[in-house]
């Protein structure tokens, strides 16, 4: 006979099996990851960069002087030290 003795055993079937899985999934995945990256072209990859940015630290220093939360003294000299030309920012209680 042709197929005598040429029979997979078990182990064969099970290799077969485990790898077509294997096969298939590595598709759908590489299926995936290449949608992922088409359906978005024009986002980039660091997520920090997009976001819109806060109010500058002078600016909300200058918010503040506007609601009365601080006097014209404390205003400009909170002002100097955000300049950096006073470096002990200690003394202004900011831990």
């Amino acid at each position: 006979m042709f197929w005598y003795d040429h029979d997979v055993g078990g182990w064969g079937w099970f290799a077969m099996s485990a790898g077509m899985i294997l096969f298939w999934a590595l598709i759908i995945i590489l299926g995936v990851l290449l949608y992922r990256a088409l359906a978005r072209p024009g986002e980039s990859s660091n997520s920090a960069s997009a976001r819109p940015a806060g109010p500058s630290p002078e600016q909300v220093l200058a918010e503040r002087f506007a609601r009365g939360e601080i006097d014209e003294d404390e205003y400009h000299h909170r002002l100097t030290v955000l300049g950096g030309t006073s470096g002990d920012v200690s003394r202004l209680g900011w831990h």
